[in-house]
C-alpha cells in the first residue's frame, strides 16, 4: 500500500497531462464562469495585500517588508482558484504539456486560454470597480488610494522587455506553485505547496497579467478622485499616461507574453522534456514495431 502523501515529479507531470485534458473539455459557460471566479479571487488577494502593506510601500526603508507582507496575503488567490474552484489563465499555460503529449489539440488549448483570459478580466475589473466605489481607498488618510494610483502608473511605464522578463519570472513561480499543489495529496500539503512560490513571486516584484487586471484598472478609476491624486504627489504627465491604452499595450501585452513563456516553456515544456518525452518516444517506437 502506497503511504506517500505526495507525488514524484514524474507523477506530477502525468497528472498535469490529465488535468489539461479535463480543462479543455469544459463547456464555454463553465470556462467563462470559472474564469470570472478566478479573476475575482486574484483581485481580492490584490486589494487585500495592498490594504495590509500600503503604509509600508510609501517609505523606502520599509518597502521590501511591505512586499513580504503583501506576498503572504496574495498567496490566498491561488489557494482559492485550485481548492474552491476556478480557471486561471496563467496556471492554464501548463495545458501545453497535454498538447506536447498529443492528448490535446493546440486549437483546444487556445480556446481555453482565450475564454479563461476574458473571464479573468471580467472578474478582476469587477472587483476593481467595486473597490473604487466602496470608499476603502480613503484608508490611511487617502494613502491607499494614492498607492493604488502609484502602482498602476509604475506598471504602465515599464519598458516592454522589462515587463516581458518580469512576466516570465512571475508565471515561472506561479506554475511551480500549481505544480507543487498537484503533487500534494491532501489540502494542507496543497496550501503549503502554493504558499511559498507565490509569496516569493510577489515579494520579488514580478508581473502577473491577471493581477494587473485589478491593479491597473483600479488605478485608472482612482485617479478621478482629487484627494487620492493629491496624496500620490504624481505629476500630471505621469497621470495622463495612465489610461486604458497604456494598460493594454504597455503592460498587458508584454506581461501576458512573458507569463506564457514562464509557465508554458520554463515549467510545462521543461518538465515534459525531462519526464515524459522519452516515454512518448518509446511508446511511438513500440507502435511502429507492432
Amino acid at each position: 500500500m502506497d503511504t506517500k502523501n505526495y507525488l514524484t515529479p514524474a507523477e506530477i507531470a502525468a497528472t498535469t497531462v490529465q488535468t489539461g485534458i479535463k480543462k479543455v473539455k469544459l463547456s464555454f459557460s463553465q470556462r467563462l464562469t470559472l474564469g470570472i471566479l478566478a479573476g475575482v479571487f486574484v483581485a481580492f488577494a490584490s486589494e487585500g495585500s495592498n490594504m495590509a502593506a500600503f503604509n509600508l510601500f510609501v517609505k523606502p526603508e520599509t518597502y521590501g517588508l511591505g512586499k513580504v507582507l503583501a506576498g503572504s496575503i496574495f498567496s490566498t488567490a491561488l489557494m482559492l482558484v485550485l481548492l474552491a474552484g476556478g480557471e486561471l489563465f496563467t496556471g492554464n499555460t501548463l495545458i501545453i504539456i497535454s498538447v506536447l503529449e498529443g492528448k490535446v489539440k493546440v486549437s483546444e488549448m487556445l480556446k481555453n486560454w482565450g475564454t479563461v483570459y476574458i473571464g479573468n478580466l471580467i472578474g478582476s475589473v469587477l472587483i476593481a470597480f467595486m473597490m473604487v466605489q466602496s470608499g476603502l481607498f480613503n484608508s490611511g488618510s487617502n494613502v491607499l488610494g494614492a498607492v493604488t494610483i502609484k502602482i498602476a502608473v509604475y506598471k504602465v511605464n515599464l519598458p516592454f522587455m522589462s515587463a516581458l522578463y518580469l512576466g516570465i519570472m512571475a508565471n515561472w513561480l506561479v506554475c511551480l506553485a500549481v505544480w507543487l499543489a498537484y503533487g500534494a495529496k491532501n489540502m494542507a500539503g496543497k496550501i503549503l505547496g502554493m504558499f511559498f512560490p507565490i509569496w516569493l513571486f510577489v515579494t520579488s516584484g514580478f508581473e502577473h497579467s491577471i493581477a494587473n487586471m485589478y491593479y491597473i484598472p483600479a488605478g485608472i478609476w482612482a485617479k478621478s478622485n482629487v484627494d487620492w491624486v493629491a496624496a500620490s504627489h504624481l505629476s500630471p504627465e505621469k497621470l495622463a499616461n495612465l489610461n486604458w491604452n497604456t494598460f493594454i499595450i504597455n503592460n498587458l501585452v508584454p506581461v501576458t507574453l512573458g507569463n506564457i513563456i514562464g509557465g508554458g516553456i520554463f515549467v510545462g515544456f521543461i518538465y515534459w522534456f525531462i519526464y515524459l518525452k522519452e516515454d512518448k518516444n518509446r511508446r511511438n517506437v513500440e507502435k511502429v514495431e507492432k
